[in-house]
């Protein structure tokens, strides 16, 4: 029987009804009590939905740093409580007040302000802005989106805008951070694409666990923060990608080949830096920053395109771990303590 406009309309409406008559949904709420933060799964009531937003299903998030500092209480990430956290979800669009998505779309929200001051995606459902969203690439499935999530969108930023400017034969890319979420994802986009790469980190027995995502060389922490202080040194990479900040970020400036190009879009270290000009000026390198948060959406479409094709990795599932909500709380505790490695998503839908 072909259905008309009209039991259409009445399917898609049947669709908001029956979901609404489930009263609340779950999501894991941070709240504050007398200057200590708790966290713990509360049954919170379906949100309203104004025009411009969407009303997602989540069928998966991902943890990040800036999650767990907002699930400690950091008022530089998240102002007010009780927040859900979650700056990553991936879902379907069950109501939609915008004419760019419709209902059963699957989408992919992550920064702006989600999990930071807006609620995020730890979470059962989200309601976000639709300029927030962008569509599920055809060929990219939704634990995928999650493995990636900010940390794969951030690491592929840095790529894009650092392979504009240098090309695999120009020279070694060095990466920063190599075990943490942006520095593991862009050696294995690296790699990828065809480049040499030399990965810094603080973990001396996770060699070879960085050699197999892609490092050609691996040198430690303490060995790159304690080099000679010069304003130069001698010009060793095409180029960098730093996610740390301060002495590190300093040091892989003073050793990039003239007209080198290093991203930075971390200071987990430090937001300082003690540089003189001439990398700039006597060198001609460039310093770009990476602002994931804010990126325009053209250039999110087209970083996350990427990643479901050309810079598509076939095992990141290996290298990551699926829990729900309710596991949730001790993975926080893991990260913040430094002990988490891989990528940590959280599967809401059953």
């Amino acid at each position: 029987m072909l259905l008309t406009k009209f039991d259409v309309k009445i399917s898609k409406t049947y669709k908001i009804t029956h979901m609404n008559m489930q009263s609340t949904y779950k999501a894991f709420r941070v709240e504050a009590q007398d200057n200590s933060y708790t966290s713990s799964i509360k049954n919170l009531p379906f949100p309203e939905v104004s025009e411009g937003e969407l009303l997602i299903k989540v069928h998966y998030s991902s943890l990040n740093y800036k999650d767990a500092l907002s699930a400690s209480g950091n008022k530089g990430v998240t102002r007010n409580y009780p927040h859900t956290p979650g700056i990553d979800a991936v879902g379907t669009v069950v109501t939609s007040k915008s004419n760019t998505f419709k209902i059963d779309d699957q989408v992919i929200v992550t920064s702006y302000d989600l999990g930071m001051n807006t609620n995020g995606g730890f979470a059962e459902y989200v309601k976000v802005p639709a300029e927030w969203a962008v569509k599920l690439p055809e060929n990219l499935s939704m634990k995928t989106a999650m493995c990636f999530g900010t940390a794969g969108l951030t690491a592929g930023m840095s790529v894009l805008k650092l392979t504009q400017h240098v090309k695999p034969n120009d020279g070694p890319i060095v990466v920063s951070g190599a075990t943490g979420g942006v520095g593991s994802m862009s050696l294995r986009i690296l790699k990828a694409m065809g480049y040499q790469t030399v990965a810094i980190t603080g973990k001396a027995n996770e060699t070879d666990f960085l050699k197999k995502i892609g490092a050609n060389e691996v040198v430690l922490r303490s060995d790159f923060e304690n080099l000679a202080e010069k304003p130069l040194l001698k010009s060793v990479y095409a180029g960098g990608i730093d996610s740390v900040g301060g002495v590190i970020l300093q040091n892989i400036i003073k050793l990039t080949h003239p007209m080198g190009v290093v991203t930075c879009c971390g200071n987990v270290a430090s937001p300082k830096l003690d540089l003189t000009v001439f990398p700039f000026i006597l060198r001609g390198v460039s310093l770009i920053g990476i602002d994931s948060q804010n990126y325009p959406m053209p250039y999110r479409v087209q970083v996350w395109e990427k990643l479901s094709s050309e810079w598509k990795i076939d095992d990141l599932s290996a290298e990551t771990t699926v829990i729900s909500l309710t596991a949730l709380k001790s993975q926080i505790d893991l990260m913040l303590k430094g002990k988490l490695k891989g990528r940590t998503i959280i599967k809401l839908l059953a």
